[in-house]
């Protein structure tokens, strides 16, 4: 069986305080974008020589480290703990979604893998318990389950379903190749509670957003990489509308009126994407 697992991005991305956990609680919105990695689970066979229950190959897009640490093994042996009729599978994951980017491709793995396990060996769960599964794998793990537009708050497992349709707009997604690590990201941040709530800003006009919706990781972001910056500055100059960095980076996006056919000639060393959303 395969699916495909998509991309989001932010609009908006607030750090409004820190916990005592160390953690930090955020105001986001997510929305789904139509950038894709192809996950596929076949049977093993019995009497297959495995020293694993889950394999995992990865290919496309390298990703480094312990195969057996990615997300998508760990959201089989998570189900595995409660349903040990689970059996042994192979796993292929083209990888499709940049990785270090923001765009939460490990995380869309590992909700899409639950999902597709769920249907595939008929495990009887709801949306609600596979979103609980999701998040205990990553902060924002459980919107993939469903991948629709969602207000988040805590760390990004708290999840409002709200009614935005940017189906009209295209998107310009340019990723450089600058990873951006999380921990670097959060500790230039200074928590603070914006003045615009992003689930309010993205329900006025998106020619609005310039002025209200703000990514907090783009001022320590871009003043560590200024190269980061000025793509954001170029997605403008090509007429995007709304502009900003998803995540703590690197992938920046621009959300046109008309389609953005020459981004790819406008970054040819760096991943680029466009489509109509």
């Amino acid at each position: 069986m395969i699916t495909f697992p998509i991309a989001k991005i932010n609009l908006g991305l607030n750090v409004v305080e820190k916990r005592q956990d160390g953690y930090h609680n955020l105001q986001t919105v997510f929305y789904p974008v139509p950038i894709k990695d192809a996950l596929e689970v076949q049977q093993m066979d019995e009497d297959f020589p495995s020293t694993f229950d889950c394999d995992l190959k990865v290919t496309n897009i390298v990703i480094e480290g312990d195969e057996q640490r990615n997300l998508v093994v760990k959201a089989y042996k998570l189900l595995k703990e409660d349903f040990p009729t689970l059996p042994r599978i192979h796993t292929h994951l083209w990888k499709g979604i940049p990785t270090q980017a923001g765009m939460g491709g490990g995380s869309s793995d590992c909700a899409y893998m639950i999902t597709l396990l769920n249907k595939m060996f008929g495990l009887g769960m709801n949306s609600e318990q596979m979103c609980q599964y999701a998040a205990r794998l990553g902060a924002d793990c459980a919107f993939f389950v469903e991948s629709r537009p969602c207000y988040a708050e805590g760390i990004g497992e708290k999840l409002e379903p709200i009614s935005l349709d940017l189906s009209n707009w295209y998107i310009g997604v340019v990723r450089p190749d600058i990873p951006v690590p999380t921990k670097e990201a959060f500790s230039r941040i200074h928590p603070h509670f914006p003045k615009v709530n992003c689930k309010d800003a993205v329900m006025q006009p998106v020619e609005t957003w310039k002025e209200t919706l703000v990514n907090d990781f783009e001022e320590s972001v871009f003043a560590l990489h200024p190269e980061i910056g000025a793509v954001k500055d170029e997605l403008y100059k090509m007429g995007a509308t709304y502009a900003a960095m998803s995540g703590s980076g690197s992938a920046l996006y621009g959300l046109f009126r008309n389609c953005p056919d020459n981004i790819c000639q406008q970054f040819p060393d760096m991943f680029t994407f466009y489509s109509k959303l």
